[in-house]
């Protein structure tokens, strides 16, 4: 099961949704940086639920113990193990479930790689299993602010079809996004977004929408072709996140109506350095880093638990009507927005390392 994620800073999460705890192992953080529990809390406090009222209602604190890689507050260079311990599970809210494999979710399809999938929750599956990734996250996004002065910020572009549009060329912070708690830092937008979950919610229903991310000061010369371009590895990493079905870096998908002479970044002088006068690259050629910020959206699809009846099978294939008991999110993308920064952070400690490594 493929539980690790990168070469050089490496991360692998544990733990299922409706058990003991969750958490990650982080091995290849440089020793004698400053660390403790303060510095990952933020992060994961942006993430768990129970937040507003845009988002499930399981209380769950979220609260982040170092229980090794760090003495007397510094990183020790060896495996940094975090946990994080369930507090509000309700396993008897997924009783149904044993029987019943719910539409779009993974019961169905870990049961036939496995042949046992957990009882209650998605188990491994769910979005809780993303508390390991954003605590493991802060800690690469600490390195790289400190070493390269890298700034990660995400936000929420899209709910279903209330779009803001392309925010990128904003000087954003985390403080703006976190203004309404839909993050996103258009205001006006995000109250459309707003009432639309809402709307949604009172319908017993789910909607997607678009996670936008900017790494900014990314130095040139990150990435390794072929197969470790900066952008595939952003893509692995934002496609293995919960309820993503897409990753688009610069231009994406629009690009593709445009042709080459209107396309082109072409290279100006930025004080004493070459940059580029636009940006359709999104800070990535040819797999490598340009020194532009890294810019890209991630699509998240609506939650596939909702309130209302949905026609199905059970597993023997007889037709039946499965109402959803559990706590869930009207949308996701809210919740998701520090889980992107966070891999995002992981990418680029993992290429950091590797370019390190060329000496």
């Amino acid at each position: 099961m493929g539980n690790t994620f990168g070469r050089l800073f490496r991360v692998t999460t544990f733990g299922e949704s409706h058990g003991i705890g969750v958490g990650a192992v982080v091995d290849g953080c440089p020793p004698r940086m400053e660390l403790s529990e303060k510095d990952i809390q933020p992060q994961l406090n942006r993430r768990r639920p129970g937040q507003s009222d845009l988002t499930t209602p399981r209380d769950e604190k979220d609260s982040v113990t170092i229980l090794a890689g760090t003495e007397k507050g510094k990183t020790l260079g060896t495996p940094i193990a975090l946990l994080v311990r369930n507090a509000d599970q309700r396993p008897e809210d997924y009783g149904e479930v044993t029987d019943i494999p719910r539409p779009s979710h993974a019961d169905f399809t870990y049961m036939q790689k496995y042949g046992i999938h957990a009882s209650s929750g998605g188990g491994r599956s769910s979005a809780r299993e993303t508390i390991g990734r954003v605590a493991a996250g802060a800690i690469a996004e600490k390195f790289l602010k400190e070493k390269f002065g890298i700034e990660i910020v995400a936000w929420v572009r899209a709910a279903g079809p209330v779009d803001a549009g392309d925010l990128s060329t904003g000087s954003f912070t985390r403080s703006d996004v976190d203004r309404t708690p839909v993050r996103c830092p258009d205001l006006k937008i995000a109250e459309k977004m707003t009432a639309l979950i809402k709307e949604t919610r009172d319908r017993k229903d789910s909607v997607g929408g678009i996670v936008t991310c900017i790494c900014r000061n990314v130095p040139p010369g990150w990435g390794e072709p072929v197969f470790d371009k900066l952008e595939a590895m952003l893509a692995h990493a934002m496609l293995s996140i919960p309820a993503t079905k897409g990753f688009e870096i610069g231009s994406g998908f629009s690009g593709t109506t445009m042709n080459g002479s209107a396309h082109n970044d072409p290279f100006v002088l930025k004080g004493k350095k070459l940059g580029t006068a636009t940006n359709r690259s999104g800070g990535v050629q040819g797999g490598i880093s340009n020194g532009e910020p890294i810019v890209f959206n991630v699509a998240f699809k609506p939650p596939a638990t909702i309130g209302l009846p949905q026609k199905t099978c059970d597993k023997a294939g007889r037709e039946t009507v499965l109402e959803a008991k559990g706590r869930h999110d009207p949308c996701v993308v809210p919740r998701a927005v520090p889980i992107v920064e966070s891999m995002a952070a992981l990418v680029l400690a993992d290429l950091a390392l590797l370019q390190a490594s060329r000496g």
